[in-house]
């Protein structure tokens, strides 16, 4: 019997610039064939049973980046709206952009809207797309709204004010590219979170090494605090 997949995975996508580079490619070639990866992914996922899968894809500190690719990030993010959505709306996919647009341009903020109402009506995946996102940011704009709207600022408060209040939190979050740290990403949600961190590039992460990430997730004990003779006693 196959082992029962983790309900959220979280991923930060790294490696995409040294992905090209070793290949003596600008970098925005590792970013397009990043893409052709996330398809994979989400594929892989829907096939696994995934029902949430959360992508880092620019967080607010990539805008120091060099000009050139930031704007070739904003172009590839253009195209992907006009290419994917379709596609992944007949897959039963639903769309978050989950961030801060104030940063983006009207025109980015219209068709992010877009795709989220073009893709509604889906329920076999939820795929939110971190795009000028910030664990920090994010834990600041749920506090923000609470104080403007004079609510006390609890735990429970904060995580129904968080910008996946939408979902529940991640089970597992995965790291590509050998790099062993969160980044600022989902600091509030992925408290109890899993964590699997792979060498490979995130150009060349594929269905197995997903598989291997499940796996390792499934033979974890997830205990929030307690202890595992509690959990054996909770269970049997």
């Amino acid at each position: 019997m196959a082992p029962v997949a983790p309900y959220h995975v979280a991923i930060v996508m790294d490696g995409n610039g040294r992905w090209a580079k070793r290949r003596l490619m600008p970098r925005i070639a590792g970013h397009r064939q990043g893409v052709e990866s996330l398809r994979r992914c989400i594929r892989a996922c829907v096939q696994r049973g995934v029902r949430v899968l959360t992508v880092f894809a620019f967080s607010s500190e990539n805008w120091n980046r060099p000009p050139e690719e930031v704007s070739g990030l904003m172009e590839l993010l253009g195209k992907a709206l006009t290419r994917e959505v379709p596609e992944l709306s007949q897959s039963g996919v639903r769309l978050y952009f989950v961030g801060d647009r104030q940063g983006l341009s009207e025109r980015m903020r219209q068709g992010l809207a877009q795709a989220e109402a073009d893709t509604a009506h889906n329920e076999r995946l939820v795929l939110n797309v971190c795009f000028n996102y910030g664990g920090r940011w994010d834990i600041a704009q749920a506090a923000a709204g609470l104080a403007a709207r004079g609510e006390p600022i609890t735990e429970l408060a904060l995580d129904r004010a968080m910008a996946l209040a939408h979902v529940p939190d991640p089970d597992l979050l995965i790291r590509t590219g050998g790099e062993q740290r969160i980044s600022n990403f989902l600091l509030w949600q992925c408290a109890y979170s899993e964590l699997f961190f792979s060498e490979r590039l995130w150009p060349d992460f594929d269905e197995a090494a997903l598989d291997q990430a499940l796996a390792a997730f499934a033979a974890r004990e997830r205990r929030f605090g307690q202890t595992s003779e509690q959990l054996v006693r909770a269970t049997g």
